[in-house]
């Protein structure tokens, strides 16, 4: 199901997102693979799962085979692809294979450099950028290719983009998300966002556009995360308040704090927007924990 339907209905859309292993996925039939086991604690709690396009720079499974694999288990997933990694030929060509594959749903992204990854040395590409790339599957939509080519069948897929409230100035991130709505966003997913003031100053110009947006939240899983982020992490903030409240529970007890923290923020937050993003780097497990401190009522099961 396209989410496209759920934000025409008015419904509030939950997603949270898994990524590939690090090697492949065995053709035994019973064999569960991580991205498919993080899925399975999400089930009933979300109504989509992004899935992660080599996330970091760091290789792993393709997006797209992760993707087909989870539709194929009843979920329902976003399609992730960037552009560091693809010409502008592979770029179309994947979009076209991913909705051919039955794949409703898509967020495209610049992607992050090669020397933050485990392949330091690979070449990257980025022959096009993330609003180029949403309007080449506008493009496609309407039936034809970047060159102009008439396509024989077009692909008919929802396509999502991210928005950065915490860029300085924000007024040039804005420019920039108007111009992905133009190329033809039809929604957006935002990066992760811990202040209270940036999210006020964003969403009071964003809602403008008139696009479903949603915030976007990453689980604070310790102090040294928190720090690790603000030295190294190029737009994102920590507040100082945030890694002395994690940091003073015990380690044992950093899951529950951080459940309570997110879905605390995001119960603050959530009627300026018309979903949220989770993503739980790896403790998918505390998804359900996290709706029910933000007072969030989670969809119900869609996989078995």
């Amino acid at each position: 199901m396209k989410l496209k339907e759920l934000f025409d209905r008015g419904e509030f859309v939950i997603s949270s997102e898994v990524g590939p292993v690090k090697g492949a996925i065995p053709r035994d039939p019973d064999f569960v693979p991580p991205c498919q086991q993080e899925a399975q604690h999400l089930n009933g709690s979300v109504h989509a799962i992004n899935v992660t396009d080599n996330q970091s720079a760091v290789m792993k499974l393709g997006s797209l085979a992760a993707s087909v694999r989870l539709k194929a288990k009843g979920y329902e997933p976003i399609y992730q692809i960037t552009c560091r990694d693809r010409n502008r030929i592979a770029l179309q060509s994947e979009i076209l294979t991913a909705y051919s594959l039955g794949i409703d749903n898509m967020l495209l992204l610049t992607g992050d450099h090669t020397n933050l990854g485990d392949h330091k040395e690979a070449k990257p590409v980025f022959d096009l950028d993330s609003v180029q790339l949403v309007r080449i599957a506008a493009e496609l939509q309407e039936g034809r290719d970047m060159a102009g080519n008439p396509l024989m069948f077009q692909p008919d897929m929802f396509i999502g983009a991210v928005v950065n409230p915490n860029f300085q100035p924000l007024d040039l991130q804005l420019i920039k998300m108007h111009k992905k709505v133009d190329a033809g966003a039809q929604f957006f997913q935002t990066q992760a966002v811990y202040d209270d003031r940036v999210v006020d100053e964003f969403i009071a110009k964003a809602e403008a556009f008139g696009r479903p947006i949603q915030l976007g939240v990453v689980v604070l899983k310790s102090p040294q995360m928190g720090a690790y982020m603000n030295r190294n992490v190029s737009g994102i903030s920590v507040p100082q308040a945030w890694i002395e409240e994690i940091g003073a529970a015990a380690k044992g007890d950093r899951k529950k704090k951080a459940a309570e923290m997110t879905g605390r923020f995001i119960k603050k937050h959530k009627s300026k927007f018309q979903g949220v993003h989770i993503m739980p780097l790896g403790w998918t497990d505390i998804v359900p924990d996290i709706l029910a401190h933000a007072e969030i009522a989670p969809p119900r099961p869609s996989a078995g």
